[in-house]
């Protein structure tokens, strides 16, 4: 549980029976994190969609406009040609087979993105049992299984996340820092709810987006008018 004197002073200045326009929300949750650190704003959205069917998961990748204010270390499996493009494209290690045994047996998990060309499918898929509770396996609809490595790269060092339903059917994910103006912040989130929306199952029947509540790591949640979003 979140609790703690600041927690509890914060969480006063969010009226909690209020649906906050985007813009009021992002000043609230900028004036609601005090952390000693730089907070990690978020989004979580609860959907309609019932994941254990496969015509209702969601899954993607956009790149936001102003990044996530994150350096993320990406790793890329190829072989021949695309090992030198994955490097000139600025991963931090790229590699294939021999990378392997350093993950199953040594625990080595120094990155945060996974990339790897259709080829060398059949070796990360040896990987799946650490790989995938990690949320690491890499997906051809997220980007992260194919030819052009170079995009792949570039994109998630420019800001490219992933969005997915987790087992709840809710959407977490992180639009920028506390330290992000409110116009990048604002730029970031539109981008993402636009995605969103666009990425509706068509088998989801009723209210696609039941709720949208963005908070920074340490902050209360703010609730998000879900109508003004879809319309």
């Amino acid at each position: 549980m979140k609790s703690g004197k600041r927690y509890a002073e914060a969480a006063k200045l969010v009226d909690r029976s209020v649906q906050y326009d985007v813009a009021d929300a992002i000043a609230l949750v900028k004036k609601t994190s005090g952390a000693k650190f730089d907070e990690t704003v978020e989004l979580h959205i609860r959907t309609g969609c019932d994941g254990r069917h496969a015509e209702q998961q969601i899954r993607g990748a956009v790149v936001l406009p102003h990044g996530t204010g994150k350096s993320v270390k990406v790793l890329v499996f190829a072989k021949g040609d695309k090992l030198s493009e994955a490097e000139a494209a600025g991963a931090d290690f790229v590699g294939g087979e021999e990378l392997i045994p350093k993950i199953q047996n040594e625990g080595w998990f120094d990155f945060d993105v996974v990339v790897a060309t259709p080829d060398m499918m059949g070796v990360v898929g040896r990987l799946g049992r650490v790989l995938g509770p990690k949320g690491l396996m890499p997906n051809p609809k997220a980007g992260t299984v194919t030819m052009d490595v170079t995009k792949a790269v570039k994109d998630i060092k420019a800001g490219k996340i992933e969005y997915r339903l987790d087992k709840t059917n809710i959407i977490h994910v992180p639009i920028g820092k506390a330290s992000f103006t409110e116009e990048q912040l604002a730029d970031n989130f539109q981008t993402l709810i636009d995605a969103i929306i666009k990425a509706k199952p068509s088998a989801v029947k009723g209210q696609y987006l039941r709720s949208v509540t963005m908070s920074s790591t340490m902050g209360p949640g703010v609730k998000l008018n879900v109508v003004k979003l879809m319309s």
